[in-house]
């Protein structure tokens, strides 16, 4: 049996309803662009008149009868004026459009995946933040991240850049090792390859982290503006420290933070222990602080390494004495000490005179030991002295005398120093890549930082005394005499060098009279020429 077909009314009527909701859609959106200038100034006006009754209902009873006779006032002014009622109805229109114009909205909160990483960073936290009796848990699993992140920044790639959060008062963040577990989380979950800093405010129970900018490293030797006893160990961030000074970095100049150690017979950290991996600059920083030093002192310097990092110096005007060898460092070390002895009795007797101390006892003397550990192992196969023993004059009494005290070895050598060289070098530098638990043996607590990525020569922390720790860049300064320096880093060195020593006549000390048992003063330079003669190597 044929199917009849439908009737021509409901076959057609679907198209004809498609086409009506086409044409009625197309209408509204030619009506509403007709009609937009009159809906934006409605809404305009619209707004105004809210305003207006907020403005009205906010104001004091005794201030509405002036304010309405000034508002009356207006609208009379403008009704006299020629034309006054057309620019007030221009006026009024304006104001509506400005106030009725469509906005877009600022986006504001975190996206998507933004969002996703909030959360699975508040997850990870649960275990160290929460306890089970908490009736009111801040961390939970599935609850409220909002409530513990109180502000996040993300850089273009979506990784978070800056943390605020809260955390409950029962944490132990008194204790470095439970901080240390949340810095090691917060470090992998947001992304290993950077720095990062955190700051714990346990009063107010709030944690911030951020992430750090790389140091420059391109910052070379050259002449800082400091104030005499001032010696810049290097570059650190902006807000650790606050004071800045210029510098030259290529062919620009800029201001940068530098770590300054003041000595002298003030300071509360005469004297430096600089410890590092091998490789890491040590010898750089002490290159550094030589040619500070050379220009308003004299400075002995013993390597132990003797691979010739300091020849550069020898011979130059205020350099006592370069030396490498056991003997010669033995006999260099047993002279600084004699004159720090020297240097405490002639200004000791110039106070008991009533006279000033003398000039030779106020210039500084500088002494810079390098790698200390194997010096001793030589002397100990010698059956000599160790030459840390030497050391207990300059650093228990030197900061009177104006005698410093640089030391600067490497890791493996760390147990070998004695408990004198522990006690007076309260300035301390670390540098290389090395653990928490180096840094904080030698610091004495663990850095808020995490460890750099990449670490560059001279990249470490310093601590001055009990001062916070403040990450390290040590200024460039290479050896001018190694044929792998550029020429512009050795023209930098070798233009800060003062000029060569003149020789000098010998001379002999005077006898040691038998009550004191020590030297008369006798002047540093004549001093000097006369451990040359003994053998200690002065000038080429």
């Amino acid at each position: 049996m044929a199917r009849r077909p439908l009737p021509r009314i409901l076959s057609s009527g679907s198209a004809s309803i498609t086409r009506s909701r086409e044409f009625a859609r197309t209408a509204a959106d030619n009506a509403t662009d007709v009609l937009h200038p009159l809906i934006t100034i409605t809404r305009g006006l619209r707004l105004l008149a809210a305003t207006g009754r907020q403005k009205w209902a906010a104001t004091p009873k005794d201030k509405r009868g002036p304010t309405l006779f000034l508002v009356a006032a207006c609208v009379l002014a403008f009704a006299l004026m020629p034309y006054g009622g057309v620019i007030a109805l221009v006026t009024v229109m304006g104001a509506a459009a400005w106030a009725g114009r469509e906005r877009t909205p600022v986006k504001t909160g975190p996206g998507e995946a933004q969002t996703a990483r909030l959360r699975s960073l508040y997850e990870a936290l649960v275990p160290y933040f929460s306890v089970a009796d908490d009736p009111g848990p801040l961390f939970s699993h599935g609850g409220d991240w909002e409530k513990a992140f109180r502000g996040y920044e993300f850089d273009a790639d979506g990784r978070l850049t800056r943390l605020q959060m809260t955390y409950p008062a029962y944490f132990t963040d008194s204790e470095a090792a439970s901080r240390a577990r949340i810095e090691r989380l917060l470090h992998a979950k947001s992304g290993r390859g950077r720095e990062y800093h955190f700051a714990w405010d346990e009063e107010g129970n709030q944690l911030v982290m951020s992430v750090l900018g790389a140091l420059p490293t391109s910052i070379g030797a050259q002449r800082f503006v400091t104030a005499p006893g001032e010696t810049v160990l290097g570059f650190t961030d902006g807000d650790s420290v606050q004071r800045t000074v210029p510098v030259h970095d290529g062919d620009a100049t800029r201001d940068a933070s530098p770590v300054v150690w003041r000595t002298g017979a003030r300071s509360t950290e005469p004297h430096l222990l600089v410890i590092g991996q091998p490789g890491s600059g040590t010898t750089t920083l002490l290159r550094s602080i030589a040619l500070q030093a050379l220009q308003q002192g004299d400075i002995l310097i013993v390597e132990g390494s003797g691979t010739g990092e300091y020849a550069f110096l020898a011979g130059r005007d205020g350099v006592l004495a370069v030396e490498c060898g056991p003997a010669g460092a033995l006999a260099t070390l047993e002279w600084a000490a004699h004159e720090t002895e020297r240097r405490l009795i002639a200004a000791n007797r110039a106070r008991q005179s009533g006279h000033p101390a003398p000039e030779d006892t106020k210039r500084p003397l500088w002494i810079l030991l390098d790698r200390p550990s194997a010096l001793g192992h030589l002397a100990a196969a010698d059956g000599g002295t160790d030459p840390q023993e030497l050391l207990q004059v300059p650093l228990r009494h030197g900061r009177a005398a104006n005698v410093t005290v640089v030391l600067s070895d490497q890791f493996d050598g760390l147990d070998t120093l004695g408990e004198t060289v522990r006690t007076h070098c309260r300035a301390r530098v670390v540098l290389g890549h090395c653990s928490r638990e180096q840094v904080e043996s030698v610091l004495g607590t663990e850095p808020h930082t995490t460890p750099p990525p990449d670490v560059p020569p001279g990249r470490g922390y310093a601590r001055l005394g009990t001062a916070p720790v403040l990450r390290l860049q040590v200024p460039a300064t290479p050896d001018p005499y190694d044929e792998a320096t550029g020429e512009a880093q050795r023209q930098a060195v070798l233009g800060l060098l003062p000029e060569r020593q003149a020789p000098v006549e010998t001379a002999v000390p005077e006898p040691v009279p038998a009550e004191t048992g020590v030297p008369e003063p006798v002047p540093a330079r004549t001093v000097t020429a006369a451990v040359a003669v003994e053998g200690l190597a002065v000038g080429d």
